[in-house]
C-alpha cells in the first residue's frame, strides 16, 4: 500500500494538535459502560502530550439533530481522565469563542475535549466553512478514529486538506493490520463470514472470493447458500429471493479458485431460545419444523483443520445464535482454535464488527487475536475493497 503520514513524521511541540478520536462509547446513567474506545486511544493522547503538543480532541457522540444536552461529550471526557491518569479540560463547542478560550488557555502537554462536533450539521455535511472554523484552532491535524474514517465529514477528512495531517498510533495499527491481511497477506488467506443475512453482505462476498484462498461461510447467510444448493432449511432464517445471488457467488468463487467452505452438520432446535431442546443433525437432515441455531461438531473440525493450514484469517460475523446458550458453541470453539494457533505463532488473525468483536470477547479469546478492530461500517467498507475517505488522506503524495 501507497505510505501513510504517521506521528513519526510530525513536528508536534508546542502545536496546537487537533486529535479526531472515537468517543462514541455505550453510555448508561451518565457512566461508560465500555471503554475499549477510550483505551485505544490513550497512546496516542499520552504521546502527543509528552511531546509538547497541545492536545485538542475533536469527536462525535449519538446523532443528535442539533445541541442536545443528552449527547454532550462531558461525562466521556471526565471517563476519559480516569483512564489516562491526567485533566482533561472541556470546552462546550468545538468552534467559536468557547472553544478559542479554552485552547488559547492550554500549555504545552495539556489535553482538551471539544464538545461534539456533530451539534453542528455542517460537520457531516463536511462544510467548507465548519472546517475552516475547526481549523481555527489548530496547527497540526491527527486522526485516530478508523471506525469514522469511512465518512467523509469535516472533522474525519475535510480537515486533513487544510492542515498537516497525520494517522495517530491507532489508526496506524488498524491500517497496517488490515493491510497484512489482504493487501499484501501471508498466503494462505482463510476469511470467515457469518452473521444473519447475505443481503448485508453480499460487496464483502464478492470481493472477498476474489481475494482469499477458503472463504467459510457460516450464521444464518449459510442456510441461504445451503439453500441454493437444494438443501432444506426447515424453519429457518434464509433469504429465498437471493437463492440466484448465492449460486452467483460460489460459481465466481469457483473460478477464482476460492475454496468455500459450509456447515456440513447444523444443531437445530424447534424455537428460537436459550437452551431450547436441540439436536445435531446433518445438513442433509434438517426438519420442516426445526432451524438451523449453530454448526455441528463436524462442521467445527472441518474449519479447524483448515484454519491449521492456513497463514491469515480476517473474520467477519459469528457462526450461529452465539447470545444464546449452547448455539454459541460453534463460534467458541473456532475462536479458541484460531486464537491457540495465534499464541502459537501459526496465524495472523485480524477480527472486526460489532457482533464478532462481542463473540470473541464471549470466548474470552479477544486478547490473543493478533488484531481486533473496534471498527463496524469502516471495517466492513475496508474488507469491500472500497477506499475510505479518512485513510486515503493521509497517505503520502
Amino acid at each position: 500500500m501507497t505510505a501513510f503520514r504517521t506521528l513519526d513524521d510530525a513536528d508536534l511541540a508546542n502545536k496546537r494538535v487537533l486529535l479526531r478520536v472515537d468517543l462514541n462509547v455505550p453510555m448508561e446513567d451518565g457512566k461508560v459502560t465500555d471503554a475499549t474506545r477510550i483505551e485505544r486511544i490513550l497512546p496516542t493522547i499520552r504521546e502527543i502530550a509528552d511531546k509538547k503538543g497541545k492536545v485538542i480532541l475533536l469527536a462525535h457522540f449519538g446523532r443528535p439533530k442539533g445541541r442536545d444536552h443528552k449527547e454532550t461529550l462531558a461525562p466521556v471526557a471526565q471517563a476519559l481522565a480516569a483512564h489516562l491518569g491526567r485533566p482533561v479540560a472541556f470546552a462546550d463547542d468545538c468552534i467559536g469563542d468557547a472553544a478559542k478560550a479554552a485552547v488559547d488557555a492550554m500549555k504545552p502537554g495539556d489535553v482538551l475535549c471539544l464538545e461534539n462536533t456533530r451539534f453542528h450539521k455542517e460537520e457531516e455535511k463536511n462544510d467548507p466553512a465548519f472546517v475552516k472554523a475547526l481549523a481555527a484552532n489548530g496547527d497540526v491535524w491527527v486522526s485516530d478514529a478508523f471506525s469514522a474514517a469511512h465518512r467523509a465529514h469535516a472533522s474525519t477528512e475535510g480537515l486533513g486538506h487544510v492542515l498537516p495531517a497525520y494517522a495517530g498510533r491507532t489508526m496506524q495499527q488498524e491500517v497496517e493490520a488490515l493491510s497484512k491481511a489482504l493487501e499484501a497477506p501471508k498466503r494462505p488467506v482463510l476469511a470467515v463470514v457469518g452473521g444473519a443475512k447475505v443481503s448485508t453482505k453480499l460487496e464483502l462476498l464478492g470481493n472477498l472470493v476474489k481475494k482469499v484462498d477458503i472463504l467459510v461461510i457460516g450464521g444464518g447467510m449459510a442456510n441461504t447458500f445451503l439453500a441454493a444448493q437444494g438443501k432444506a432449511v426447515g424453519k429457518s432464517l434464509c433469504e429465498k429471493d437471493l437463492l440466484d445471488t448465492a449460486r452467483s457467488i460460489l460459481e465466481t468463487a469457483a473460478q477464482a479458485k476460492c475454496d468455500i467452505v459450509l456447515p456440513v452438520d447444523a444443531v437445530v432446535a424447534g424455537e428460537f431460545k436459550a437452551h431450547a431442546a436441540n439436536k445435531v443433525v446433518s445438513v442433509d437432515a434438517v426438519g420442516s419444523d426445526e432451524m438451523i441455531l449453530d454448526i455441528g461438531p463436524v462442521s467445527v473440525a472441518t474449519v479447524a483443520a483448515r484454519l491449521a493450514a492456513a497463514s491469515t484469517l480476517v473474520w467477519n460475523g459469528p457462526f450461529g445464535a452465539f447470545e444464546l446458550a449452547p448455539f454459541d458453541a460453534g463460534t467458541v470453539a473456532v475462536a479458541r482454535e484460531a486464537a491457540r494457533l495465534t499464541s502459537a505463532g501459526k496465524l495472523l488473525s485480524v477480527a472486526g464488527g460489532g457482533d464478532t468483536v462481542a463473540a470473541l470477547n464471549h470466548a474470552g479469546v479477544a486478547d490473543d487475536f493478533s488484531y481486533v478492530s473496534t471498527a463496524g461500517g469502516a471495517f466492513l467498507e475496508w474488507l469491500e475493497g472500497k477506499p475510505l475517505p479518512g485513510v486515503e488522506v493521509l497517505r503520502k503524495r
